[in-house]
C-alpha cells in the first residue's frame, strides 16, 4: 500500500490551501477562480504608473474604482448621535488630491480610529470603494486603502514591485491589491507552467514562453513587457479554442452519413419548374455548397447566414426536397410556434400540390409537409407522428416539440435548424439523434456574424453567406424619434403610420414588455422617486396591451389595431396573425414575437418603442419585417434618451446603415464577447481574457490555419502533451459537451 500522497501539480493546487480559507472562498464565489492556475490567468485589467496619479476628474459614477493619490487634509469631527455611546458620535473626513482634483473620503462610527492614524497629510496611497454623491461632492464613503510606502519592505515592495502596479478585476468584497497580493503568492508557481504552444510555432511567431509572459503580465517592469506578454496570452486563447473545433471538424468528417443527391427528374425538379423567378447569384452558390456537402458520406455541419430577407428559406426548403428525392427526410427547427406555424404556411404556399402527397390532388414526387408543435390537438399530433415514422411526410417543420421522445422518424436525413441562437445545444443534439446515422445539419441565422466571431462561436461549421437581396426588395429609410426632446416628432409618426394605412399598406408597432404581467400593478404603485423620473431608463418599459390601447382612442382611431404577444394562446395568436397576412388588420401592435420570419410582403412601415431597450442586431432584425413587398420601408426609432447619451448614439448607428455585418461588430463591440463558448460559461470564468475577437482578427484567422495543421498531422495531439492539457482545462466538462453538441 502507497503511504506517500502523489504530489499535486503546482497549478493544480486548490487556493484555499495557498492563500488562507476566507480569500479562497471569496475569489471562488465572486470571480470564479478555485486554482492556482486560475489566479494565474486572472490579468489585470491597466496598470497605474508608480508616481502617476489617476485623474480624480474622471471617476465614474456608481462605479468600484481604485485610485492612487496623496493625503491633502484630514478632519476628525464630533456630532450629537444617539446611536454612539455617550451621545457624541465620530466622523473622518479626509481629502485627497492628484493635482488636477480633490475627492472626500469619509469614515464613521468605530471605522475611524485606523484611518485617523494612517492618512496623515502627505501619506501616498492606493483607495478603492464606489464613488458616490453627497452634498453635490463626490465622495468615497469606508474606502479599502493600502499604504505605498516605501519604507514598509514586507508589505508595500513587495507587493508593488516593479514600475507599474496592476489594477485587477476586483469585486467590493476583495479589492485590486488584495488580489495582486494573492498573485505574488503564487507567481512563483508560472515557472510550472507547460507550454500549450509547439515549439516550432512560438519560435517562428517570436513569442515569449508561457512563464515568461505569465511573470510580464503580473510584474511588468516597462509598457514593452506588457505588449510581449498580452501578445504570447492572446495567442494561446486563439490557438487552444481552434484546436478544440478544428478536433471537432475532424471527428465529424469521421462519421458516416447518408449520401443525399436530388433525382434528376425528382422533386425538386418539379419545384424549380413552378418558381416565378430565378436564384439570386448568391442563392446558387451557397446551393451548390450544400448540394456538394449533402453528396459526401460524412455528416454536413453548415451554417447558412443571411441578411433578413436574403432568401434564406428558399435555399433551405430547396436542400429538403434534395433530401426527399434522395429517400431521406428533413425536418427543420423553429425557436417559436409562431416561426414554426409561419414556415409551414410559407412552405406549403410555395410548394403547392407538390406538398400534398397522398392527399386527392397531389401530383408525382409530390411529398407531405407536417407541422409539429407543443399546442396541437391530440388527433392532429398523432396523425403527424404517424406520416413521420411510416415517411409518408418527407418535411416537418416543428418546435422543440419535434425533439420529444415519442417522435420517431423513418429516415431522417436533414435538420435545418433556424435561428441557432435561440437553442440549446441539447435540443439540436436530441434531433440529431433521431438518425439511423447522424443527419447533415444546416443552421440558419439571419444575424449576421463577423468572420472571425463565426470562426470562433460556429468554429465546428462551414459558413456559407448570403449577401444579396432578392429582385423586388425594396430599401428601408430608418428613423431616430427623439419623444423627450420634440414630441412633435412622435406626432408625426402616428401621421405616417396613418398614411401607409390609407395607402393600403400596414403597419407594426413594437413594445418591450405585453403589460398583463403581476408585477407590473406593484411597480406602478410603488411611487417614482426624483431620481427615477429624470431617468427614462428607470420607468417601466412601454407595453404592447397599454399602447394598442392608446393609438386605438388616440392618434390611430378608426384603424384595426390589433395585438400578438408570447403568452396568448397559439391558436389566438395564428389567427391574429393570418387576419394580419390576408390585410384584415392595419397596425399590429406587438413584442419581439415577430422578430424572426414573420413575412407580410404588405407591411411597410414599423414603430419600434422605447427602441433604446432593445439591441442592436435585434433592432436590425425587427427592420427587416418591413418592406419585404414592392412598396419602400419605413422603420422609425423611438427613445426617450437624451441625445449624448451612449444608447442614441446606438440608434443613431443604427438609423444609419442597413448592413448587418457593419451593425454587428458595433453590436460587439459594445456587448463585448462574453463567453464565446456561449451557454457553456460557469458562473464568471470565459474561455477568452485577453482576446477581443473583433480587434484581434488577424490573430483567429491566423490560429485557425495553424489549428487545422496541428490536427490534420496529429488528431490525437499525442506529440503535443502541453496542448493536450491546455485543451482539457479549456474543456472541463461542461464546455466538451457543448462543443461535443455544437
Amino acid at each position: 500500500m502507497d503511504l506517500v500522497p502523489a504530489l499535486e501539480e503546482p497549478l493544480e493546487q486548490p487556493l484555499k490551501s495557498v492563500l488562507g480559507p476566507a480569500t479562497a472562498k471569496v475569489m471562488a464565489e465572486h470571480l470564479g477562480l478555485h486554482t492556482v492556475c486560475d489566479l494565474l490567468h486572472h490579468y489585470p485589467r491597466r496598470y497605474e504608473e508608480r508616481g502617476q496619479l489617476t485623474h480624480l476628474a474622471d471617476l465614474p459614477m456608481d462605479e468600484h474604482v481604485t485610485v492612487v493619490a496623496q493625503v491633502a487634509d484630514a478632519r476628525l469631527l464630533t456630532f450629537a448621535s444617539s446611536k454612539a455611546p455617550r451621545g457624541k458620535g465620530q466622523r473622518l473626513e479626509v481629502t485627497i488630491t492628484d493635482g488636477s482634483g480633490q475627492l472626500k473620503l469619509v469614515f464613521f462610527g468605530n471605522g475611524v480610529h485606523k484611518p485617523h492614524k494612517d492618512l496623515l497629510p502627505g501619506t501616498r496611497a492606493l483607495f478603492a470603494g464606489k464613488v458616490s454623491v453627497f452634498n453635490r461632492r463626490l465622495q468615497l464613503a469606508h474606502p479599502a486603502y493600502e499604504l505605498l510606502r516605501g519604507d514598509d519592505v514586507t508589505e508595500t515592495v513587495d507587493t508593488w514591485a516593479g514600475a507599474l502596479i496592476p489594477l485587477y478585476p476586483a469585486t467590493a468584497k476583495l479589492e485590486s491589491w488584495k488580489i495582486a497580493k494573492a498573485v505574488q503568492t503564487v507567481l512563483p508557481s508560472a515557472q510550472e507552467a507547460t507550454d500549450p504552444l509547439p515549439e516550432s510555432l512560438r519560435a517562428g511567431r517570436g513569442l515569449v514562453p508561457l512563464p515568461e509572459a505569465l511573470l510580464k503580465i503580473h510584474r511588468p517592469h516597462t509598457m514593452a513587457d506588457i505588449e510581449d506578454a498580452r501578445s504570447r496570452l492572446k495567442w494561446d486563447e486563439a490557438f487552444v479554442l481552434q484546436v478544440a473545433l478544428a478536433r471537432r471538424r475532424h471527428a465529424d468528417a469521421q462519421l458516416p452519413a447518408v449520401a443525399r443527391s436530388p433525382k434528376k427528374e425528382g422533386l425538386l425538379s418539379a419545384f424549380d419548374a413552378k418558381l416565378p423567378f430565378t436564384l439570386t447569384e448568391g442563392q446558387q452558390k451557397v446551393t451548390k455548397e450544400i448540394f456538394d456537402d449533402l453528396a459526401t458520406e460524412h455528416p454536413m455541419h453548415r451554417l447558412l447566414q443571411g441578411e433578413v430577407g436574403s432568401g434564406k428559406t428558399m435555399v433551405a426548403l430547396r436542400a429538403m426536397l434534395a433530401v426527399v428525392d434522395a429517400g431521406g427526410q428533413a425536418a427543420m427547427l423553429a425557436p417559436t410556434e409562431v416561426l414554426a406555424q409561419q414556415h409551414h404556411r410559407s412552405i406549403t404556399e410555395m410548394m403547392g400540390e407538390l406538398a400534398e402527397g397522398g392527399m386527392l390532388g397531389g401530383v408525382e414526387h409530390s411529398t407531405k409537409v407536417v407541422l409539429l408543435t407543443g399546442s396541437m390537438g391530440t388527433a392532429a399530433r398523432r396523425q403527424a407522428l404517424l406520416d413521420l415514422v411510416t415517411a409518408e411526410a418527407g418535411i416537418v417543420i416543428g418546435t422543440h416539440a419535434l425533439i420529444e421522445d415519442k417522435v420517431q422518424f423513418h429516415d431522417l436525413g436533414l435538420v435545418v435548424v433556424d435561428e441557432q441562437h435561440r437553442f440549446g445545444v441539447e435540443q439540436r443534439d436530441a434531433l440529431r439523434g433521431k438518425g439511423k446515422q447522424p443527419p447533415h445539419l444546416l443552421v440558419m441565422t439571419a444575424t449576421p456574424i463577423p468572420r472571425t466571431v463565426a470562426m470562433t462561436v460556429f468554429g465546428d461549421l462551414e459558413t456559407s453567406v448570403l449577401d444579396q437581396l432578392p429582385a423586388g426588395r425594396s430599401p428601408i429609410a430608418s428613423h431616430v424619434v427623439p419623444a423627450a426632446d420634440k414630441p412633435h416628432f412622435l406626432s408625426r409618426a402616428w401621421e405616417r403610420v396613418r398614411e401607409e394605412a390609407t395607402n393600403g399598406h400596414q403597419a407594426y408597432v413594437v413594445c418591450p414588455r405585453i403589460g398583463d404581467e403581476d408585477d407590473d400593478s406593484k411597480k406602478a404603485k410603488k411611487k417614482p422617486s426624483p431620481e427615477d423620473a429624470a431617468d427614462a431608463e428607470k420607468r417601466p418599459p412601454l407595453a404592447v396591451l397599454d399602447v394598442a390601447d392608446q393609438l386605438a382612442k388616440g392618434p390611430l382611431q378608426g384603424l384595426e389595431v390589433e395585438v400578438l404577444h408570447g403568452r396568448m394562446p397559439p391558436d389566438d395568436k395564428d389567427a391574429v396573425m393570418r387576419r394580419f397576412a390576408a390585410g384584415e388588420t392595419d397596425v399590429l401592435v406587438a413584442t419581439t414575437v415577430i422578430e424572426v420570419g414573420v413575412n407580410v410582403p404588405n407591411a411597410t412601415a414599423m414603430v419600434i418603442m422605447d427602441a433604446d431597450r432593445f439591441g442592436v442586431s435585434q433592432l436590425h432584425q425587427l427592420r427587416g419585417r418591413v418592406g419585404r413587398g414592392s412598396a419602400a420601408g419605413l422603420c422609425l426609432l423611438v427613445t426617450e434618451m437624451p441625445e449624448a447619451s451612449p444608447a442614441r448614439q446606438r440608434l443613431n448607428a443604427v438609423a444609419a446603415t442597413l448592413d448587418g455585418f457593419e451593425l454587428s461588430r458595433i453590436d460587439l463591440e459594445q456587448r463585448r464577447e462574453g463567453d464565446v463558448l456561449g451557454q457553456a460559461q460557469s458562473g464568471a470564468r470565459t474561455s477568452l481574457r485577453m482576446l477581443a475577437v473583433i480587434e484581434d482578427e488577424e490573430i483567429i484567422a491566423e490560429a485557425r490555419e495553424e489549428a487545422s495543421a496541428v490536427v490534420a498531422s496529429d488528431p490525437d495531439l499525442e506529440h503535443l502533451p502541453g496542448l493536450r492539457t491546455a485543451l482539457q482545462a479549456l474543456l472541463d466538462e461542461e464546455r466538451e459537451q457543448y462543443l461535443e453538441k455544437g
